[in-house]
């Protein structure tokens, strides 16, 4: 078996925590349930299966790195504009992000 980047690992370690964790879902929506699928949907996302080509590999990890950066930099436009409409904001649709949150300070 090939060693595994440190960025493979941290993947790795993440999806088999959100499978004991039960959180780990199917790409239909459904509960992970058995151990084998928890590790190939995790080598799947980390990029290290050996049912990939190495150009799908890589592309793999650049998706899953780019979506848990995504994820990290706190709630989507559209997120804000919800909460925006809830407290009824003037002029929200055509707010940036940037300008949402603001907005959303005050």
């Amino acid at each position: 078996m090939a060693k595994q980047s440190k960025a493979q690992k941290d993947v790795m370690e993440r999806v088999l925590h959100e499978y004991k964790e039960g959180e780990l879902e199917t790409s239909a929506g459904r509960k992970v349930k058995s151990r084998k699928q928890a590790i190939a949907i995790g080598l799947s996302e980390a990029g290290a299966s050996n049912q990939q080509t190495p150009a799908e590999n890589r592309k793999r990890l650049k998706q899953t790195k780019a979506r848990e950066r995504a994820d990290e930099s706190g709630p989507t436009r559209a997120q804000l504009y919800e909460q925006a409409k809830k407290r009824d904001i003037p002029g929200r649709s055509k707010m940036s992000k940037a300008e949402l949150a603001e907005a959303l300070k005050r």
